[in-house]
């Protein structure tokens, strides 16, 4: 039996995704694992000005508008991959806990994800790698980039 069955790629469309994108890809083709990729929108709150007005239609525009290019990035990706729509997750929230939930409903068992090697005051806020990694019930592979 194959130590990994199931792989997540989670994916921040910048534009070193390359190298995290081709390690998954190899470990998937290594072991004949299911390759899934996920990319996850970070919720935008409503904003107001000093007087009350509502910008809601403004966020909610601009939500849409993001949610819209993910959606396109995300599919062009998947046929990179040659993979079938059903392994593209496109998700809205706080991405290690959205990767989370992802990795319990597909039992993933690898997340490939990249990082940047944070310090000073971006390692004390942490970071989505730190935050999948720490809560991960899964193996965690964080590719530098």
């Amino acid at each position: 039996m194959n130590k990994y069955q199931k792989i997540l790629l989670a994916v921040n469309f910048h534009a070193d995704n390359d190298k995290v994108v081709d390690t998954a890809s190899t470990l998937a083709d290594l072991y004949k694992a299911e390759l899934h990729v996920v990319h996850v929108n970070e919720s935008i709150g409503l904003a107001y000005t000093p007087d009350g007005v509502s910008w809601g239609e403004q966020v909610y525009a601009l939500r849409d508008s993001i949610h819209e290019e993910s959606k396109k990035q995300l599919d062009e990706l998947g046929q990179r991959l040659k993979l079938p729509s059903e392994r593209l997750h496109l998700l809205e929230g706080r991405p290690a806990t959205k990767i989370h939930e992802l990795c319990e409903t597909l039992s993933i068992s690898l997340v490939v994800l990249g990082t940047h090697g944070q310090s000073g005051l971006q390692l004390l806020l942490g970071s989505t790698a730190n935050g999948v990694l720490h809560g991960s019930e899964c193996d965690v592979l964080a590719v530098r980039v």
